[in-house]
């Protein structure tokens, strides 16, 4: 059974653009794009299940979270959106392309490809737990903590934003850490549904990025049958190393997709 999930919602009456985060991300992480892009469009960001402010529950398989999403879009009465995901949300958003296709106007993955990949969060995970046992009391100590397992400073940044103050002043985490550790597998398997979805897919990749390899595209494009693929100048978080650039592809994106259907 679907959860109800938590969203922001920028208001309006266009078809919106849905906006699905990754691991361990959450809505807050694009405030900044819905900024720029809610001038042109309305925008709408989730919650995913276990992830910022949405409910936690057992399973993490791209069949619910996609019910899951289309629960929502049912819900806010929209009947087709352009959807845009990153990483496992971008797995989310092909699975919901491939399981309704006539709910979806057009398709945005940023850096993931619809293929199963490796374990790579042990030490993120590791990182987690060690701040949930050290009870950190201020965002200095959670640092620390985090960085016993994590070096890269802009990688605790945004574990950090995972972090909220309970009632006795304790930074704790507001994923549900256990229900995602559980079904790791499958959050590193493939979309579900089968078969190709036709509509119109944009695909940016980051270059300095392992996800969307150049001997990945066929199998992409598999599934994917019109896919634009688009390179940037950034790593895995193309967003939020090249936000403008990121930006400026999603809106021409759009663009074109509406004067196909114009």
């Amino acid at each position: 059974m679907p959860i109800e999930l938590h969203y922001i919602d920028t208001g309006g009456d266009a078809t919106p653009l849905v906006v699905v985060h990754g691991l361990l991300g959450s809505a807050d992480n694009w405030r900044s794009h819905l900024k720029q892009w809610q001038r042109r469009h309305r925008v709408i960001a989730v919650d995913l299940r276990n992830h910022g402010r949405s409910p936690h529950a057992t399973g993490m398989g791209y069949d619910a979270m996609a019910e899951d999403l289309l629960a929502l879009l049912d819900r806010l009465g929209v009947a087709s959106a352009h959807l845009l995901g990153h990483s496992m949300g971008g797995k989310v958003v092909i699975s919901l392309a491939r399981l309704a296709p006539a709910r979806v106007a057009s398709l945005v993955v940023a850096d993931i490809a619809p293929i199963a990949y490796g374990h790579d969060h042990d030490s993120v995970f590791a990182a987690l737990r060690r701040v949930e046992a050290g009870r950190p009391t201020n965002r200095r100590e959670a640092d620390a903590l985090l960085a016993e397992h994590v070096e890269e400073s802009a990688v605790r940044l945004f574990l950090a934003t995972n972090l909220e103050r309970d009632d006795e002043g304790i930074l704790r985490l507001r994923i549900g850490l256990d229900e995602i550790q559980e079904d790791y597998e499958t959050i590193m398997g493939e979309p579900a549904g089968e078969g190709a979805f036709e509509g119109p897919t944009l695909v940016l990749r980051g270059a300095r990025s392992r996800y969307v390899t150049d001997e990945m595209l066929p199998a992409l494009r598999k599934v994917l049958l019109r896919a634009e693929v688009e390179t940037l100048e950034a790593g895995h978080w193309l967003h939020a190393e090249q936000p403008k650039a990121f930006q400026a592809a999603v809106n021409a994106f759009l663009e074109r997709v509406a004067g196909q259907n114009g």
